[in-house]
């Protein structure tokens, strides 16, 4: 049986590849050394996404890393939720919201409630889903509050308001 790293490798993602810091630890679990928190993490599928999508967005879009949040707490509803990647503007407001899954989990109508529900706490211009393979981007009117399908990861520096 292949191993997790062996298994993620053949997974073809519609994001650019690029060489991980991934070490074995004890027990034969993996560990995935995270840039922008500078840590090792246990290697996940999901994190296997998340890498990748953070990676793209610094080194291929020019999102500076300092204005990324991973993995935070919020608190919705009095239950206690945790978003995957958050992109803050250059003033500090929300810009980017992510919802992160593994790559064979389809994404779906539930995937973008749930990215929702947390962006009611951000009011974040764009939010998307993906699990690698797929990216669902929306522009929420923040007018309407309505949301608009679009088909790129937003411009960093691109103004909602126009």
């Amino acid at each position: 049986m292949k191993d997790l790293v062996a298994q993620l490798a053949e997974v073809s993602l519609n994001l650019p590849t690029y060489t991980m810091d991934i070490e074995k630890g004890d027990q034969g679990r993996y560990f995935v050394f995270d840039p922008i928190r500078k840590k090792k993490l246990l290697l996940t599928p999901e994190e296997w996404v998340r890498q990748h999508i953070t990676h793209y967005l610094v080194e291929h879009m020019n999102y500076p890393g300092s204005l990324i949040a991973l993995e935070k707490g919020l608190k919705y509803n009095a239950l206690q939720k945790r978003f995957d990647i958050l992109v803050l503007d250059r003033s500090g407001a929300s810009f980017f919201l992510i919802e992160c899954k593994a790559p064979e989990v389809k994404l779906s109508q539930k995937t973008v409630e749930q990215v929702c529900v947390y962006n009611n706490k951000f009011n974040a211009p764009y939010i998307c889903i993906s699990n690698g393979r797929m990216h669902y981007c929306l522009k929420k009117d923040l007018k309407t509050g309505r949301y608009s399908q679009i088909n790129h990861f937003p411009k960093f520096d691109e103004n909602p308001a126009i």
